[in-house]
């Protein structure tokens, strides 16, 4: 095994928060005549960190993935959670099934192809090409206020359920034990302390870890019965060196899930936009959310995807099986029945919601709350490419190519505002990509 180890668990020697409350071909709806051509996913994004919560009443599942680098000997991760955990509610998740989740929820971008306007006609096609894209026992005296209620063995984590009743206390723990706390951290320990929270210790035990043959951490999921619908960002934030990007996918069977306590904004979308973005869509959008985050002065929770599990219109990855939403947390879909043991998927009565936030201990001073409504309006990220046809003597046709570098200038200011690049700087590009706008006043 290497001494660098690429996970999709973040963490490192601080403290990490996440939450505490917590291909195949498929066919297109008709009302779609495109091609699917892209997607932009979690992974394009630094420091970013992946959590599903799937909340079906009081009942909620979270499960953590994220990006670490380092030895697996520094991995550590803390949690606030609303009440005592048992081993039996610990899991660990396939991180495949995280990012099948990712994939199928990312913002897209999708292709049109002009009609011949000499003669119309309408293709009805979809394609899925994608995007190159040994804890020693502590002190009573020393530690005060801290008590271990559990000590768990779970895959590659050593896992303990912690009580404290003061953060110093806490602290001296964590720090005797090998994590390495951040200043800045006891006032918000305390606060947790101050809502009767337990805390969910995970360290990797390495020799586990190498009898198990892997190179890499496997996601952690927790479940437990809680009134708390909420991600407590701010332990993430005593740590971080600058702003990190969190997607949360948010599994309910009501209907879309929106922050409470912050503005929850939808990202732009349905934009026509040029060509030359097939090949750069990951900057693109890069960019396009972050100019979508500094119109809102960074407090946004941004939607990226509102939709029933049951369809999808283009279908940016193929569709999400029984049996990934019940790992997942899900258990309430397909309950009991065949295609739950088949696996298949579709049908789903669920509803997923892709929420991006981009987060600092200024911009999110407060814990995100949740709301799940029964707002089920469906929403995607979508850009769209139209390919101008080529060809035609009529009449017709010439009015058309006429009509295209209008259209390509609206276009390019589609793009500008999207992204905030120099309008002259993206006619440039659109130029040596077929798609000049000379004659556009």
């Amino acid at each position: 095994m290497t001494s660098t180890l690429r996970s999709r668990l973040k963490a490192g020697v601080a403290l990490i928060a996440v939450a505490a409350q917590l291909a195949a071909t498929a066919e297109p709806a008709m009302a779609f005549c495109g091609f699917y051509v892209a997607k932009a996913d979690a992974k394009m994004f630094n420091k970013s960190s992946k959590v599903v919560l799937a909340r079906d009443g009081r009942q909620t599942a979270i499960t953590m993935a994220s990006d670490y680098e380092g030895k697996p000997s520094e991995f550590a991760l803390v949690v606030p959670v609303p009440s005592f955990i048992k081993k039996d509610q610990i899991s660990v998740v396939d991180s495949n099934t995280i990012d099948h989740l990712d994939a199928y929820t990312a913002p897209r971008l999708v292709e049109y192809y002009d009609e011949d306007p000499c003669a119309p006609r309408i293709e009805y096609r979809l394609s899925l090409a994608m995007a190159p894209q040994p804890t020693p026992a502590p002190s009573a005296a020393a530690y005060a206020g801290v008590k271990i209620e559990a000590q768990y063995d779970v895959a590659e984590y050593d896992i303990m359920i912690l009580a404290a009743a003061q953060s110093d206390g806490l602290i001296r723990w964590l720090t005797d034990n090998g994590y390495k706390i951040p200043a800045g951290a006891e006032p918000v320990i305390g606060s947790y302390i101050k809502q009767n929270m337990h805390f969910f210790v995970a360290k990797v035990n390495v020799k586990r870890l190498n009898e198990l043959g892997r190179s890499y951490l496997q996601p952690l999921q927790v479940r437990y019965d809680t009134a708390k619908f909420m991600l407590p960002l701010r332990l993430g934030t005593v740590n971080a060196k600058g702003a990190q990007d969190l997607v949360v996918y948010a599994l309910s069977r009501r209907g879309r899930v929106e922050a409470a306590n912050y503005k929850t904004v939808k990202v732009p979308s349905d934009i026509d936009v040029p060509l030359f973005v097939a090949s750069d869509f990951a900057n693109v959008y890069k960019a396009a959310f972050e100019r979508t985050v500094d119109r809102q002065g960074g407090h946004g929770v941004f939607i990226e995807y509102a939709w029933n599990m049951a369809w999808c219109d283009p279908c940016a990855a193929q569709p999400m099986s029984y049996l990934e939403m019940a790992t997942l947390g899900a258990q309430w879909v397909g309950s009991g029945g065949d295609a739950m043991r088949s696996g298949a998927g579709g049908g789903m009565d669920a509803f997923i919601t892709r929420l991006h936030v981009r987060y600092d201990a200024t911009s999110f001073p407060e814990d995100i709350a949740f709301l799940e409504t029964s707002d089920r309006e469906n929403f995607q990220a979508r850009y769209v490419l139209h390919h101008p046809h080529e060809g035609g003597s009529c009449p017709a046709a010439k009015d058309y190519r006429a009509s295209l570098p209008a259209r390509f200038k609206k276009e390019a200011e589609n793009l500008a505002d999207l992204t905030g690049w120099q309008k002259q700087n993206i006619e440039a590009r659109m130029a040596a990509n077929g798609q000049p706008l000379s004659g556009v006043k």
